[in-house]
């Protein structure tokens, strides 16, 4: 690993910092501020949400797994770093976080755009970062981008159409909308089915790593996955989850569509990988390598695959939105495009 150790040991302590958060304690009363900010600023985030974030980013930055994940990697000094454009999501809660990192292990600069609805959590911890090492290579701006040299940017399939357009004479990195899927096969235990329901409905379903089409074989009772969900009932009270909800199931209602639901979660067969919030779609198979080959054919739509079969890169059902810090977003080694600048 030749990355520089300082910053190797920050991104430890804030692994810890962010695993032993406590809202109570005092050491924790800036990042609380920023969280209520954040919750004030963007309605689906909850202070459960963001914890989870934090316990997942905590998980993460282990001494373990940035050894695993940043051995093959060698950033010489940058006595001319380069200075990347990062234009971030904000659909959950530091969704961009990785994209940060990644520029500031690989000892360029970053001039961060963050989504108008996340603007408060990743100016905590990339000062957090900063202080730690005794430098300054991060920026935000609300402004619009200029004086950069590479891009990485995140956004739905409409904004992509623009960032390939307007960053296409820059070396870029540009993701597009993707959805996780599920593969089952019947033999799920509850304690699966229940990790099935965490990774549809963790976030409100609003991750591209969140299940939104499930392949299921034939004669299927589909009353298995309302139980998997059942834990997570009480997301219907969430205002704009439950509006959502009713909206959903009223257009799906006024056009006669075939769906099952529970009261807080509809599920319809039908062949599309992305689905409304509160809903999740479903095919029948009947020979799993023809599943196989359908993730083949549109894996640029697929952001990750959970199931317990042998399926090239599936992860266990419940760990959806727990990638590790070499999952990738769409696959792209994003130090590897740094390296390579």
């Amino acid at each position: 690993m030749k990355v520089n150790s300082k910053h190797v040991n920050a991104l430890l302590k804030l692994g810890r910092h962010l695993l032993d958060f406590n809202p109570k304690d005092s050491v924790y009363g800036p990042l609380q501020k920023q969280i209520h900010q954040a919750l004030i600023h963007n309605g689906w985030f909850t202070q459960e949400t963001i914890q989870q974030c934090f316990s997942s980013w905590g998980k993460a930055l282990t001494s373990f797994n940035l050894e695993q994940w940043l051995s093959p990697y060698s950033f010489p000094t940058q006595t001319q770093p380069k200075t990347i454009a990062l234009v971030l999501a904000g659909n959950i809660p530091m969704v961009g976080f990785h994209d940060i990192i990644c520029v500031w292990l690989s000892g360029h600069k970053a001039r961060v755009k963050c989504a108008s609805k996340d603007l408060y959590l990743l100016p905590y911890m990339t000062h957090f970062l900063e202080q730690e090492v005794g430098e300054e290579r991060i920026t935000f701006t609300d402004q619009k981008l200029e004086n950069f040299d590479a891009v990485i940017a995140t956004g739905s399939n409409n904004a992509a159409r623009y960032f390939d357009h307007y960053f296409s004479s820059f070396p870029n990195i540009i993701r597009k909308n993707r959805n996780g899927i599920a593969v089952l096969d019947g033999t799920e235990t509850e304690e699966e089915l229940k990790g099935l329901g965490r990774d549809i409905l963790q976030y409100f379903g609003l991750g591209c790593r969140n299940v939104a089409k499930i392949y299921l074989p034939k004669a299927y009772d589909l009353n298995l996955i309302f139980g998997g969900l059942f834990p997570h009932a009480e997301v219907i009270n969430h205002a704009k989850y439950g509006n959502n909800y009713d909206y959903n199931k009223a257009v799906w209602l006024m056009s006669e569509f075939d769906f099952l639901e529970n009261g807080f979660f509809m599920l319809k067969e039908d062949s599309g990988f992305s689905a409304p919030i509160s809903c999740a779609h479903y095919s029948y198979y009947e020979n799993i390598e023809d599943v196989r080959k359908e993730i083949q054919v549109h894996k640029e739509a697929i952001q990750c695959v959970v199931s317990k079969l042998k399926i090239e890169g599936a992860i266990p059902l419940g760990t959806a939105q727990q990638p590790n810090v070499w999952d990738y977003a769409d696959g792209i080694d994003t130090l590897s495009f740094l390296e390579n600048l």
